[in-house]
């Protein structure tokens, strides 16, 4: 029999909308203001972290010293340029939208589990639309227990009154997919910057072009 899952558990940047390309600019400009060039090994370091730690690789990579008020200063300026450009519009991921759209036509609940800080996914939700979830957990919400730690998906689960164990969650990176196999989803990964191989405890898809309420609920 064709079934829908209990819940989908959502997370953003990479996954719904391609706005790791607008991470991109933010981060590389930080790097040039402070005095050095971002690599790519610092970029795929990065990809599904928070902010805290993104000021962590970010300096360390650097080779600056890890100095709060420096990387409290830098963080506030990646995050006020990173709101300009998502104030812009954010691009769809292929395939997003018709899968929010199938999982809304057949009633299930959805999440939002992001690491991005509140401010920010607040200007992004004017582009995605609010309607689509029920909840959502952002990065400076979860007491410092940011992914791979599974307390976001946990909470995501929670606040939609279910066990993490009966929510498929879809993840596009590496932290966000440990976290979510932690919290003990079934988890769907759809890499956008970083190449994922399958694994034992999480599928893994090209795109999510095709992806609907039964694909989701066949995982």
């Amino acid at each position: 029999m064709r079934r829908v899952p209990d819940a989908v558990l959502w997370d953003m940047d990479g996954t719904l909308i391609d706005s790791e390309k607008l991470w991109d600019i933010g981060l590389h400009e930080l790097a040039a203001q402070l005095g050095g060039v971002l690599t790519q090994e610092t970029r795929d370091a990065v990809v599904g972290s928070n902010m805290d730690n993104t000021m962590i690789v970010m300096f360390t990579s650097l080779g600056l010293e890890l100095e709060k008020t420096a990387m409290d200063k830098a963080g506030v300026w990646l995050g006020e340029r990173t709101a300009e450009l998502f104030r812009q519009g954010v691009p769809w991921r292929p395939g997003a939208r018709e899968a929010l759209e199938s999982l809304k036509a057949h009633d299930v609940p959805m999440a939002l589990v992001t690491s991005t800080e509140r401010s920010l996914t607040e200007i992004a939700l004017d582009s995605i639309g609010r309607d689509y979830f029920r909840a959502s957990i952002c990065g400076d919400e979860v007491n410092g227990h940011n992914k791979p730690d599974p307390t976001p998906y946990l909470m995501g689960a929670s606040q939609l009154g279910l066990p993490a164990s009966r929510c498929v969650a879809v993840e596009d990176s590496l932290m966000g997919m440990r976290s979510a196999v932690a919290a003990g989803c079934t988890v769907l990964v759809v890499p956008a910057e970083v190449p994922i191989a399958p694994g034992p405890a999480w599928t893994v898809r090209e795109t999510l072009e095709g992806v609907d309420a039964y694909t989701l609920g066949a995982l």
